[in-house]
């Protein structure tokens, strides 16, 4: 992976953070840095996914690789903030 895929990566992860915490219904205990964390996280293996099922290279925008990511992300916020609410 080069450097700019990498930033790219990151940019992307921070919207899919912010798309993954606007999905879960409700209010939500954990803070921007988290989610962005998770965001983060959620593109990486969105992407590795997406790739494992053949969909990442298509033409145009990819969509299924984009729900697939932003989905983790919701898991993810909704996993982390069962978390920090039972403590």
């Amino acid at each position: 992976m080069e450097a700019s895929s990498i930033i790219g990566a990151i940019v992307i992860g921070i919207v899919i953070g912010a798309l993954g915490r606007l999905v879960v219904p409700g209010r939500q205990h954990i803070g921007i840095l988290w989610t962005i964390l998770i965001g983060i996280i959620a593109a990486f293996v969105g992407a590795w996914l997406a790739m494992g099922l053949g969909v990442a290279a298509t033409r145009g925008v990819d969509w299924i690789e984009w729900i697939i990511q932003i989905a983790l992300a919701a898991l993810g916020v909704i996993a982390l903030d069962r978390a920090k609410v039972r403590r």
